[in-house]
């Protein structure tokens, strides 16, 4: 298991409830320890519902379509996930 420099970011109620719904959570579970985190935190950090919204959406885009992480090409690489 990586362990991460930054502090962790909890899993929100309502964002766990979106992922659950868009049948998304296994995308997310194979996901780098890093961009989950970095994902819960840049949500967290959103000043605005609106922008907080955009901003699972996005993520719930991004993993639904793979390969992408926040708007950047991405190639996953399953050696080295936690």
């Amino acid at each position: 298991m990586i362990e991460l420099k930054r502090p962790i970011n909890a899993m929100p109620q309502d964002v766990a409830d979106r992922l659950a719904a868009a049948a998304l959570q296994a995308a997310y579970d194979e996901r780098p320890a890093y961009q989950r985190n970095d994902y819960l935190g840049w949500i967290a950090r959103a000043k605005t519902v609106a922008t907080r919204d955009k901003r699972i959406a996005q993520m719930l885009d991004e993993l639904s379509r793979g390969g992408i992480y926040m708007k950047m090409s991405w190639r996953s690489d399953r050696t080295s996930r936690s």
